[in-house]
This record gives C-alpha cells, structure tokens and sequence, in this order.
C-alpha cells in the first residue's frame, strides 16, 4: 500500500478545500498548512569560475564590476566599485557559455524551431517531485543508464507517475563535482532513450533531471537529441538528491530569463514532507533577515567574494 507522507496528505487537502477558504486567503491556506512547516532541499550547485563544463566550453570568470561611464563626483569610467570608495561592490560575470553549473535546458539548444528560455511559460515554477534511484546499480557500473524497469520499479511502490511531474534520476554521480578535471570522464551514469519515451509519451511528465552534464553518453547523445528536437526540456548538472524522498515531494524550478537563451542558469529546490530528515525548514532558515557573515567580505583571486578574516 502506498503510504502519504502526511504534509502531502495536508497539502491535498489544502488544495481541495481552497475553493472553499474564505476569498481573502486564497492560497495562504495552503502555506499555512503544508509549506511552512515543509523542509526545503537545495538540488543546486553553486557556479563558480572552477567547475566541471562540458568539455567544448570554457570557464567562466567572476571579476569586479567597473563603471562604464562617468558619473560626476562619483566614480571615472572605469572604477572598480569598492565598499570604501562607493558604498557597495558589483561583480561582472563572463559566461562563455549558458549551459554551465546545474542548468535547464530548453528545446533551441538543439532545435531551430525549439523553444528558448524565454518562452517557457510561467507554470514551470511548482511540480510533484518523483526520485528515481539508481546509485547502486551506478556504483557497479559507471555507464549504467536508466531504463523502462527502473520507472515501473517505482511505480510499483508509489504509484503511478504523476502526469506533469518532474522525475529526477540519482546516481549520486554529483558527488564528484570537486573533481573538475574528471567529473566528464567516461563511463557515466545515463537515462536510455526507452525510459524517455516512457515518461514523456506514456506519463507526460514535464521533464527529468539527471547529476552528469549529459544525458547519456552514447555517441550522438541520442537521449538529448530526442528530447530537445521533440520539444522537451531537461535538468542537467543536478545536486543532493540522495537527500530527497523518492515521492511525496513538490520541487520548485527557477532559472534566469536571457531574452532567447537556448540554456538556463537554474535554482531546483526539493519541498519534502515535514518529517522527512534532511532539508530545513522556514522557522530554522526564515531568509529575513539573512545571517551575518563572519568577517568582511573580500575578492579572491578568482573573483569570488568570500569572508575573509582580517
């Protein structure tokens, strides 16, 4: 028998009796009782000018922002923004390539026809979150590649999944994100071309997600190709899924709008049940106001403003 976690049971019927709810509260109802109390997981790495990239793109470079004209009194084009001089710090970013770090990407990747970020509609934002989990069979073979039995594996434990849904593969391949000069080495862990016809012609999930910057390492990447020219999107490049539930989790998905961005800068964030062990929850990180740093900030070498004890 499939057990509800019981937040998912309170979000349900949040969401049945909204309708109902005076006017005034709308939704409010449904925070209330199911997401405040929810822990929230971060599914995202981090990007930084050293990371893993697929190997035809560079790096990117963090460096201070400058002022690009004149302002009177104020700062000579060409300043550096300073704390001291300004009163605030600006970075500039070079990004050589939009499919850097944890990413979405859309159909124009790969397709001239294909959706661009900028067109992916507003709906994105909130999905059930379906885990997948393959980390044993990976951890006996680097290569091995989702399939067909896996999902129904699932499905006999949890049901069905879910229409529009995002599913999630973990291979815990993410763990080797600090070995950048490696983290692309061959064999990797992948999704077979069968399992992503199954979940988006016979579930109609919205997208999958997978650790690697690939979807599969076959020779013409067969399982991204079929995907972006089918018009689907993808997660790549995803963080910290042994943390999350294999069902009974909502996700929430942002990602920068670049005006025909054919990829996406994304933030994925896990929304579990409120007894689930890992994530935290709105009362222990509220955001507002957001903790002081231990010591100054400072520009490293590489850009990056870190606390550096003075």
């Amino acid at each position: 028998m499939l057990r509800i976690p019981a937040t998912t049971a309170a979000f349900t019927l949040a969401l049945a009796l909204a309708p109902a709810a005076q006017a005034a509260e709308g939704l409010w109802s449904v925070y209330d009782s199911a997401l405040k109390g929810a822990k929230y997981i971060d599914l995202t790495h981090a990007f930084a000018p050293d990371q893993p990239v697929w190997p035809g793109f560079d790096n990117a470079e963090f460096k201070s922002a400058a002022a690009g004209n004149p302002l009177p009194d104020y700062a000579k084009e060409g300043d550096e923004f300073s704390y001291d001089q300004h009163g605030f710090v600006a970075t500039a970013y070079v990004l050589p390539t939009d499919q850097y770090g944890t990413q979405l990407d859309p159909p124009a990747h790969w397709d001239e026809f294909g959706a661009t970020i900028s067109d992916l509609p507003p709906t994105f934002a909130v999905r059930p979150l379906v885990l997948i989990d393959i980390h044993e069979k990976v951890a006996k073979d680097a290569g091995y590649a989702m399939t067909v039995d896996d999902v129904t594996a699932w499905e006999a434990k949890h049901g069905t999944v879910p229409e529009g849904s995002v599913v999630m593969v973990r291979s815990d391949w993410s763990k080797k994100w600090g070995d950048t000069a490696h983290f692309n080495d061959k064999p990797f862990p992948g999704v077979s071309l069968d399992a992503l016809k199954f979940l988006h012609l016979e579930r109609r999930i919205l997208f999958h997600g997978h650790e690697p910057l690939d979807t599969d390492a076959t020779p013409t990447l067969e399982g991204e190709a079929w995907l972006m020219h089918n018009h689907f999107t993808q997660a790549e490049g995803v963080a910290n899924l042994d943390q999350v539930p294999e069902a009974g989790a909502l996700i929430t998905i942002g990602f920068a709008k670049p005006l025909g961005g054919t990829g996406g800068y994304a933030r994925y964030v896990a929304i579990a049940p409120a007894d689930w062990p890992h994530g935290v929850t709105i009362a222990e990180a509220p955001g507002a106001p957001l903790p002081k740093q231990t010591a100054p900030l400072r520009r490293g070498p590489d850009g990056v403003m870190r606390p550096t004890p003075q």
